[in-house]
This record gives C-alpha cells, structure tokens and sequence, in this order.
C-alpha cells in the first residue's frame, strides 16, 4: 500500500495549461455545432458554418503566420503548455483538417438537402436545365468574359502575385495559341468586385426566386471559352491565405500612420500560411502549386465544394425569408432615458447601465450629439478602436468640432483588419479641425471611453461613458456589452487623466477608482484574487465570477489555481480561448469554465469578487490575456451603484444558469454541451431578449 500524501503539480507545470491554438480551433467547433442544431432557423445555421470558416481564415492570417515567424527566431521555444512549435504545427494541422472536412460535411450532407426543403437550392453544373446553362453562358460571356484575365504561364509571363483569399483557377492546356506557345497552364484570377454567388431569374428556375449557383461552377463551365483554339484538360480552384498580421517598429518611425498605411499596402502579399484546392485536381498540379508557395502537406486542404465557404454567408442576405432567420428585436431602454430625453439631467440623477444589444446603443449616440450641439459643452474626448465607415459617433465628433468645441479623438490604427477605415475616420476628423492623436507609441489603446466636459452653474463637470465593447453601432446589435454613464466626480477625474497620458506626457498619475493597463489593471485583479483566497483561509465564503473572452495570462491563471486551492469557488465565463486546465486534483477542483454561444457574440468583460458579501464588481475593455494586462492601454471601472452591480450579477448568474447554450470545459481541453435534461430548458440570451423587450 502507498503511504505516500498525494502532491500537486507545481502551479507552472504544463500539464496545468491548455495549449492557446488548441483552445481557438475548440471554440471553432463550438460555433460549427450551431450550425447542426435543429432548433435554431435554418439560414442562421449556414451563417454559423460561415462564421467557423472566416474565424479559421483568421486563425491561420494571424495565429498560425505568428507561430511560423516565433520559428524563424528561435525554433527551440517551448509554449506555456510544454509543446515545441513543431509540436504546436502538427497538432494545428490535425485539429484544423478535422475541423474543414466536417465543415463541408455539414454544407454537403445536412445544410444544402436541408435548404432545398425550403426551396434554397445551390445548382450544381450536372443539374442545370438546357436554359439555365444557356443563361448562365450568356451571363458569363456578358458579365464575366470582359474583366477576366488568364495569364498563360512562360517564361514571359511568370506566376502572377495570388492576392490574399482571392478567388483563382490553376488551368491545364492542350494545343498552342496564336503565337505558338503551349506552356500547358494558366491562372486566372477572379476579380474580388464579382459576387461569388449568382441568383438565377425567377424565369429559370421551377422551385421559386432562390436557386443559386457558384461563381466557380460557372467559370468552371465555360472557361474553355478564355481559351480559343486550345483543349482544357482540366480547371481546378484555388485560394492563399497569407500572413495578415503587420509589424510597425514603433522605435524607427516618425509618423505612425504613414507606417501603417505602408504596411496595409502590403497585407494582401504577405508571406503564404495554407492553400486551399478542389478535392480533384490532380497530384501533378497540387504538387506544382505546393512548390510555388513553397508550402508543405501540412498547410494544403482539399475542398469538396467552394473554396471559399465564408462567401456562402451572402445567401442570408439575399433570401427574404424571415421565417428562416432569428426573430426580429427591438432593443430597450432604461426607463430614465424614456421619461427624459436631455441625457445630462439623467446622468446627473443617477448612474446608467446599458446593456447591448438588449438595450439600445442610441443613448451612446444621442451622447454625443448632445454635447454637440449644447452650447454649455466645451470640451469632448473620444478612444476609437472599431467604429465603422459610416459612423454616427463620428459625424457627431465632426459636427462638435465645426461648432467651435474642443474635440479630440485617440484612434487607434492598428486595430487588426479595421486599419484602412481607422486611417480615413482620422482624416475626416483632422479635416474638421478636431484633435486626433494615435495613443502612445508601443501600446495599442484599446480602452472605451468618451468624456464630456460641461459648464454648468460656476463650475464645471465632467460626464462620461465607459464600455466593455467598441462604438460601433452595428457590431452593438451583435455583441454583448456594457456601456455605463457616469458623472461621479472621482470616477470621471480617472477618466480626464487616462485622455491626459494619451495625448500627452508626462508621469503615470495615482488614480481613484480605475485600474488601468499597463499600470495598475494585473495588479489590481491579481489583489482582489488573493483578498478572496485570505477570506476562504479565515474560514469565510469567498467567491469568484469572471466573464472574458480569453483567459491566457499565466501569472492570472496561477493566482486562480491559488484561490481554488484554498477553497474559494470560481466561475469562470470564457467564450473563446481558456488555457487554464479545470477539475485538476487538488489545484482546480473548485474551477468551472463554461462557454456561451448564441444567437449573439458574447463580448462583456466582467471581473466580479465576493469580497465578504460586499461584491466588487468591475467590467472593463480588457480579457485575461498578456497583450491586455501589458501592451495595450486599458480600462477597468468599478460598477458602485447598487442597482447597476446588481443587475450584472443577476446577468452572471443567468449566464451561469444556462443549460442548453453552454459548454462546459472538461479537463482535456474538450468542451461538452450543457443539456437541460428534465429540467426547464434555459437559454441566457434568449432570457434577456425577453426581459428587455419593448
């Protein structure tokens, strides 16, 4: 018999940590289950299909090229998990192959037979009627034939440059050209202008308005017609995805936008990250095109269908079916901002949570118009890291500005795939004689902010909104966050001082009540943990709830595996990435992580402590991951009114309650869903669409 006491791992072991990659591509899976599920309608079921496709175009633009480059420094780096990144690849490579070949088996076995049951149908080449074909011949020869380009390859016309995720065909020829030449390929590219879909006139179809066909299916037909007097053996679709992510090195550069604006020219032909190719080409040509992105088998998938199944997502838009899509909402308002429409008078009364995209993003909005347009309004200032082309936000920024107001605005323009937009908002802004800075150089400036500086009486006072999410009207309608109007003068004073470190210089100030990146946000959180660990040590309950979209800074998951230890109970609600490994004996056995997908795209960050009853609730811009708690400039803000904290501890219980969009990670890195068995079916979301309803 062993007498020997059992011992724990030691808190940096990496037996304790879930690999970051691996946690992304399960969070993957999970989105791709929604797109099996018989309960939800059917054309959100083929969005989420498409959402797994896109989020796994960007895994590789940018997790996977990092991983590569991280190989080129030093190819002996170990991962926090203990994996090599050789290691890292090939797990990569498995879970990511599994992942695209049940994609297309969940369009080609369950999504199309379930779409033509609606009358949705995709028409393959071997279906179409003698009309449709010759529809669709006179389209391609109308529409398509004048702006594609072949380029026959020799040694006068090389390779062409493959833009990023575009649309190509690698041909194979027979018989020679006017000029006598036969190389026996060609590449064309398809413009990225071309819709990657075709509806077909109601005149040449027998099920209704929605039979469709692939722009591919049509190309494939009759692209013999680019080639006059020569046989094509053969026309196989291609697509390269490429490093997407960009380096600006803060320490040699003068003007960061003429930076970035150099760098984004170079995006679409960044180094090559995987190649996607028709399932039957032949292994001649999957061996050429390999060889010329200098690619190995690993990063090559075969596609059994289009290969490019995110376009697939313009079907929702095109079909007019309400009964196949979510049920239409109308966001809510707090009763305060329906009895009352100047919004300074309610912020004066009280505290304002919202809650998107239950409740309306249009009281951030009139905010700002408001201050506008009120003659007593001096001063506004504004972060903008996602914000949209067509902003309102920035119309009213612009309108402030040419009404004499002092406007300044930090915009951040490396907000990843958002740069482009960022650098022509600045511009606008600049024209309009606002104040824009780009935050402080080697920090992205990823905090939500917005103050407005009013006279009022002899004084003055400052009026400001906080939020977890961007402000983006639209993104608001599908992301969950908080957004909370204050004018709480110890609050609001932190608020002024952040906007002075941005646009100014000088020494970190000592704030009130904001914990703040790269300062004093990991601190903080890291003190509250261990408040609750000496609560449990005395005896006491102790409890933590945490809500974020990641979890992956170790120093917070060891504190974590701290508190678990001494008994505290923590909740953790993580809808993407969670490198913390739950139910390990004796270091996370007091640990639950759970994932909510739905309908919305979970987004609220909320750091929530017992504290001896008292709860200390913050929510804040920031996830649990390094690049937050020490390379980006953030906000954590205390939720100090009592109906406020406890409207979004009731939220963190709901979201704890629910049993049938929740997933429950299990020690092996695997997440189950939650079954509501004979209990009453809740869905959290749904819930509060409920609760909020106008």
């Amino acid at each position: 018999m062993d007498t020997h006491e059992f011992s724990p791992p030691a808190l940096n072991s990496p037996e304790l940590y879930i690999n970051r990659e691996a946690s992304l591509l399960e969070f993957n899976i999970r989105v791709l289950a929604q797109a099996m599920d018989e309960n939800l309608p059917m054309l959100e079921r083929l969005n989420y299909l498409c959402i797994s496709c896109s989020n796994l175009d960007e895994f590789y633009e940018v997790r996977v090229a990092s991983l590569l480059q991280m190989a080129e420094i030093d190819a002996s780096a170990i991962s926090t998990d203990g994996l090599s990144i050789q290691e890292q690849f090939e797990r990569i490579s498995t879970s990511a192959h599994e992942l695209v070949s049940e994609q297309y088996r969940v369009l080609n076995e369950i999504l199309i037979p379930c779409l033509e049951t609606q009358n949705i149908r995709f028409m393959r080449r071997d279906s179409w009627s003698e009309s449709q074909k010759a529809w669709l011949e006179k389209f391609f020869n109308e529409e398509l034939l004048p702006i594609l380009t072949p380029v026959g390859l020799d040694s006068a016309h090389p390779f062409p440059r493959i833009l990023n995720k575009s649309l190509n065909f690698i041909i194979s020829l027979t018989g020679k050209d006017a000029f006598g030449r036969n190389s026996g390929r060609a590449i064309l590219q398809a413009p990225r202008a071309l819709p990657r879909i075709i509806q077909l006139p109601t005149s040449e179809t027998d099920s209704g308005p929605h039979d469709f066909v692939f722009l591919s299916s049509i190309i494939h037909a009759f692209v013999s017609d680019l080639f006059n007097g020569m046989t094509v053996k053969g026309c196989y679709q291609f697509r390269v995805t490429r490093n997407s992510d960009f380096f600006v090195d803060d320490d040699a550069i003068d003007d960061l936008m003429m930076a970035v604006e150099g760098e984004l020219a170079m995006r679409n032909y960044g180094d090559e990250v995987r190649l996607e190719l028709d399932a039957n080409c032949p292994e001649e040509t999957v061996s050429f095109l390999l060889a010329r992105f200098e690619l190995t088998r690993d990063r090559l998938f075969l596609a059994n269908g289009p290969v490019n199944l995110s376009r697939i997502q313009a079907i929702y838009n095109m079909v007019d079916r309400p009964d196949l899509k979510f049920l239409p909402f109308k966001p809510g308002l707090p009763n305060v901002l329906k009895k009352h429409k100047d919004i300074f008078a309610c912020i004066r009364r009280q505290d304002i949570l919202l809650h998107h995209p239950y409740e309306s993003f249009s009281p951030v909005v009139d905010f700002i118009r408001q201050a506008a347009s009120d003659p007593d309004v001096l001063a506004i200032k504004q972060t903008l890291y996602r914000t949209g082309v067509d902003s309102p936000i920035v119309a009213a920024l612009i309108k402030a500005a040419r009404a004499g107001k002092e406007v300044t605005v930090v915009i951040e323009l490396r907000a990843r795939f958002d740069e482009k937009d960022n650098i022509g908002l600045a511009a606008k802004l600049q024209e309009a004689a606002a104040h824009v800075v780009y935050g402080v150089v080697g920090y992205k400036t990823h905090a939500k902010m917005c103050m407005v500086l009013r006279k009022e009486g002899n004084g003055f006072r400052n009026y400001v909104h906080l939020g977890t999410g961007n402000y983006h009207p639209k993104t608001a309608r599908l992301y969950t966050d908080y957004g909370l109007f204050t004018c709480e003068k110890e609050l609001s004073e932190d608020v002024r001082r952040v906007f002075m470190q941005l646009t100014s210089l000088g020494k970190v100030s000592k704030l009130n009540k904001l914990l703040q990146s790269p300062f004093t946000l990991h601190q903080g959180l890291i003190r509250m943990i261990d408040r609750e660990i000496d609560l449990a040590q005395k005896g006491k309950p102790a409890k933590i709830i945490i809500k974020v979209n990641a979890v992956v800074e170790e120093q917070a998951i060891q504190s974590l595996y701290r508190a678990s230890q001494a008994g505290v109970e923590i909740k953790l609600i993580v809808r993407g990435i969670c490198c913390l490994r739950p139910g390990v004996p004796g270091v996370s056995e007091n640990i639950e992580v759970r994932s909510i997908v739905g309908r919305f795209l979970e987004h609220t960050r909320i750091y929530a402590f017992m504290n001896g009853g008292d709860w200390a609730i913050y929510a804040s811009s920031a996830d649990l991951m390094n690049r937050n708690m020490f390379r980006r400039v953030e906000v954590c803000f205390p939720l100090e009114d009592k109906k406020v904290s406890g409207r979004v501890l009731n939220d963190l219980h709901a979201n704890l309650n629910d049993n049938s969009q929740a997933w429950l990670l299990q020690n092996n890195g695997q997440y189950i869903r939650t079954k509501a068995g004979d209990e009453p079916v809740f869905q959290v979301q749904t819930e509060l669409l409920k609760a909020f309803a106008q």
